[in-house]
């Protein structure tokens, strides 16, 4: 049930550090936030739970200053503020993690974390200091990079770590973590966990937004559910359940997913000896070899660093290959470039859907027609656009993908990351393939939009294509797939059938042997 705002003042406590009261955000055809008072509670692990669309990361943008608010009010410690800007919210003492890394890859790890709040000695940057400090950091993280590597050299996962780093050099009183284990591994997880929790003895009160039902009842303290914008209910952690937040977060619109096996076809890819090196010396691939079925979908399962993300940029051309062979309906592409792969029939959806899949500054019906108008599927003639065309298309796609969206002309990053990450689908499938390869297509994204993807794969395979998906979730890749291989080192480890998978023998072949 809301609260009114004036039940929200009588309720107010010395342990609410933040209130809101009536706050709404609305973008043209949408509105995000519709009046809510929202409590953040002092020195907890305050945990923020609902589908993509649900508002989270709104509101989060307008504690963090991101963005402003189109109506209502936002409490610090009983007194009203303006958050217009993050410098703004900063001297507040409020940091934010987003969801999306927001790092510049050409600069050195140091100069992200300590990129416009840097220290000055006499006029003039402290770079032995910030050396030692951002050294001290990463250390705290167990993260063993020297500061000064560049960024772009670093995985998701670590890079991931780099911008918690960042948010912990700042004077916090609220972090704000959106989505922060996205990316991390099981490991890392716990690292992360361990920082949270000497933050909160250091009176740090943090703001937890994430996906992973099982790790939220782990850190949390409290919970806040939204729905579609608005305000659901609140509970201690230690009075919620699994099945109680599922039902909150989607009330008459759960959705369930049953394995279905799609007939199996004709071999439609086959991929033998592929090795790929790295620069420094070592693998990213070692003698990768497997075949892939028409209406078949295989599971890659493995720890972060292991692989998964090199196999695939190997299959669709990013990333040379010294050695091996990879067949599509027995043709050797090894030799063809990326936009032959495509042409050819193979799509990726990649890991990193900011970075590779979407670009920020074009519309979502520009975004889903990228890969399609490089085959010349929307021309009229070799330089003009079909738009009557390229909007049925989308209109089609947006339906049959359920992408929560008044006009595909808005902007990209006016979706949350569940129907940002469908556009990437939907762009993929524009090319109509015959192989999809999807590299973690549901991190980042809720309960409800997973099941969307979970029941897209399936309608894939029954449609007659070839699906491999990678994801770092034992559940999910046990519950999806047909096939699991599972890759260690940048080798495959594991080959098995459905009948054949165990959560042990997962675990245990994903672990590096020395």
């Amino acid at each position: 049930m809301t609260l009114s705002a004036q039940a929200a003042r009588e309720q107010s406590t010395p342990e609410v550090i933040i209130e809101t009261r009536d706050l709404s955000r609305v973008y043209p055809g949408v509105v995000a936030l519709d009046s809510i008072n929202y409590r953040v509670y002092r020195n907890k692990v305050n945990v923020l739970i609902g589908e993509n669309g649900a508002g989270k990361s709104t509101m989060m943008k307008m504690l963090a200053g991101v963005e402003s608010p189109s109506s209502g009010q936002i409490f610090l410690d009983g007194e009203p503020v303006t958050l217009s800007s993050t410098h703004q919210a900063e001297k507040h003492g409020i940091s934010i993690i987003f969801q999306e890394l927001n790092l510049f890859p050409n600069m050195n790890v140091m100069d992200n974390i300590f990129i416009a709040n840097e220290f000055f000695q006499r006029g003039r940057i402290n770079e032995a200091y910030q050396y030692e400090l951002a050294k001290s950091l990463l250390e705290r993280l167990e993260l063993d990079v020297d500061p000064l590597t560049p960024l772009g050299e670093l995985g998701i996962g670590h890079q991931q770590l780099v911008e918690i780093a960042r948010a912990l050099s700042k004077d916090t009183r609220v972090l704000i973590m959106d989505e922060p284990t996205s990316a991390l591994s099981q490991s890392e997880v716990k690292i992360l966990f361990n920082v949270i929790e000497q933050l909160k003895r250091r009176g740090v009160t943090i703001i937890y937004i994430s996906h992973r039902l099982e790790e939220l009842m782990e850190i949390g303290d409290h919970i806040t559910i939204f729905r579609d914008g608005r305000f659901v209910s609140e509970r201690s952690v230690s009075d919620a359940s699994i099945p109680w937040i599922i039902e909150q977060m989607v009330g008459d619109k759960r959705k369930h997913f049953d394995y279905q096996p799609a007939p199996r076809g004709v071999r439609v890819l086959r991929v033998e000896g592929l090795t790929a090196l790295h620069q420094s010396g070592g693998y990213r691939l070692n003698n990768v070899a497997f075949d892939l079925h028409k209406g078949e979908v295989i599971g890659i399962y493995g720890l972060l660093g292991a692989g998964r993300t090199e196999l695939f940029k190997g299959l669709i051309g990013l990333l040379p290959c010294q050695q091996g062979s990879i067949h599509l309906n027995d043709e050797n592409i090894c030799k063809s470039s990326f936009q032959a792969r495509l042409r050819k029939g193979l799509a990726l959806v990649p890991e990193d859907r900011q970075g590779e899949g979407v670009i920020q500054m074009m519309s979502i019906r520009s975004n889903m027609t990228l890969s399609k108008l490089s085959l010349q599927g929307f021309r009229r003639a070799w330089t003009w656009l079909n738009p009557q065309r390229e909007q049925t298309r989308v209109g089609d796609m947006v339906q049959q993908l359920a992408i929560k969206v008044s006009d595909t002309g808005l902007p990209i990053t006016s979706l949350s990351g569940g129907n940002q990450q469908k556009v990437v689908l939907g762009k993929a499938l524009m090319t109509n393939p015959q192989v999809v390869l999807l590299d973690e297509p549901t991190r980042g994204i809720d309960v409800g939009a997973k099941t969307d993807v979970y029941h897209l794969i399936g309608r894939m395979a029954h449609q007659g294509l070839a699906v491999m998906f990678s994801s770092s979730e034992l559940d999910e890749v046990m519950a999806l797939a047909d096939r699991i291989l599972v890759m260690a080192d940048g080798r495959i480890t594991a080959d098995l059938s459905r009948q054949q998978i165990t959560r042990e023998r997962l675990i245990t072949a994903s672990t590096p042997q020395d």
